[in-house]
């Protein structure tokens, strides 16, 4: 289990060059997503599609370095390796893993 996500919007801002709109459009964005998101994870896992599976994985693993959550991409990356690999032992508790971790980042950012 990864620690919990706490938001750095300094860093973030820094990598945005300060640009508190596009910072506030890519929260946005990120809100509306999230659930649609979780649900392409889910429905990869569901159809056994692996080529699928590690693209929606990959995303995940960009959305969350996006907010500088380090160590939940680093689980994501993880994850998809696993994915490339074949490896299917415990993918359904990483993927749900995955989505709590992005429901998690999308509360905090939401707060």
């Amino acid at each position: 289990m990864t620690a919990a996500f706490k938001l750095d919007k300094a860093v973030i801002l820094e990598r945005l060059g300060g640009d508190e709109e596009i910072y506030t459009m890519m929260v946005d964005m990120f809100l509306q997503d999230v659930e649609n998101n979780c649900m392409a994870l889910a429905a990869s896992l569901a159809a056994a599609a692996m080529p699928d599976l590690q693209r929606e994985v990959h995303t995940v693993k960009g959305l969350l370095a996006t907010f500088s959550d380090d160590a939940g991409a680093e689980e994501a990356q993880v994850v998809e390796h696993k994915v490339k690999q074949g490896q299917t032992t415990g993918l359904a508790d990483d993927i749900a893993a995955l989505q709590a971790r992005l429901r998690e980042v999308a509360g905090v950012l939401a707060g």
